[in-house]
């Protein structure tokens, strides 16, 4: 695609001189416009969630009211899937999260994810080292896992912290936990809150989906379906009150920090350095209250995420 793109524009490019000699418009600003008339493709992609959904389609539509061709690649795939896609060039940019560093990047200090300053540094160093993917600006809200249980349970049995759920666990209450293969399994999710607090659920404990979408995890505690009264959350999460949910205080701090940041392969941030500039203010206005908000009319509302996010570049005047 991006070879028959290349095509196209040389050609674009030999009849603007052939113009340009017949009518004496300078060459440089004619240049300048056939290079803009192809900037891209640009492959943006985004994780199986509400979330993923929204900012992929923010980076979307700043990008081609820059100029930019995009391919819209959003809701590509799990945390694997999309960093493999990264790595071969099948995609060019998605909205990753600055704690995960302590995921793909294992024997580094732990307390560095915790720091939200400290982590971003990190990651965005081992990343652009490792495999030439460079971190723009990240988001302030910290978009970090969590527990969330239903709001009867938090009030009449006064579980309301991880440390009230451990023994609220280990004294045999029905318990069931719905979640993302990837929160259960890896070591840095519910493991590290087993660990941490004292409990262990069972398999049949667990109802386990294949994508990390927290609007589906917190329908079924919702609904209480199988059994699940427990729901994998994440801190920007606007359906939880809602849906009448209460967050487990995480009181010991398990969690690192996970601010949303674009992520964008190293040869096209070299081409296109202006992406940075471009996407910089509107992460930078993401701040947890808004996130909320925007996720909120994504899966309590229905509204599709594209208009979500047009809207709200438009009403923050990103967008004219």
């Amino acid at each position: 695609m991006r070879s028959s793109k290349n095509i196209i524009t040389n050609a674009f490019f030999l009849s603007l001189v052939a113009v340009i000699a017949l009518s004496g418009v300078g060459f440089a600003s004619q240049r300048k416009a056939a290079e803009e008339a192809g900037k891209g493709p640009i492959v943006v992609a985004s994780k199986i969630d509400t979330e993923g959904a929204l900012l992929g389609q923010m980076i979307i539509h700043m990008l081609e009211a820059n100029g930019f061709e995009t391919v819209d690649k959003v809701q590509f795939g799990t945390t694997d899937v999309i960093r493999k896609a990264i790595f071969s060039g099948e995609i060019d940019i998605y909205p990753e999260y600055t704690g995960n560093g302590g995921f793909f990047y294992e024997g580094t200090d732990p307390s560095i994810w915790k720091d939200p300053k400290r982590g971003y540094e990190e990651v965005k160093r081992l990343d652009r080292e490792a495999h030439d993917i460079v971190w723009i600006t990240p988001s302030p809200a910290n978009n970090t896992w969590a527990l969330a249980i239903r709001g009867e349970i938090a009030t009449s049995e006064g579980v309301r912290t991880l440390e009230d759920f451990a023994d609220y666990v280990n004294a045999g209450n029905a318990v069931k936990i719905a979640g993302s293969e990837e929160f259960v399994s890896r070591p840095d999710a519910l493991p590290a809150f087993e660990k941490a607090y004292g409990f262990k659920m069972r398999k049949d404990q667990l109802l386990i989906f294949s994508g990390g979408n927290t609007a589906q995890t917190e329908k079924a505690a919702a609904d209480g379906t199988d059994g699940v009264n427990v729901a994998m959350a994440y801190g920007t999460d606007g359906q939880l009150a809602a849906l009448g949910l209460w967050v487990l205080e995480d009181t010991k701090g398990v969690q690192p920090f996970y601010q949303p940041t674009p992520i964008v392969r190293g040869d096209v941030y070299t081409q296109y350095p202006e992406i940075e500039d471009i996407l910089d203010p509107v992460f930078r206005s993401l701040d947890l209250v808004t996130l909320q908000t925007l996720n909120a009319r994504i899966a309590i509302e229905g509204q599709p995420a594209t208009d979500v996010a047009r809207e709200y570049l438009e009403s923050e005047g990103f967008l004219k």
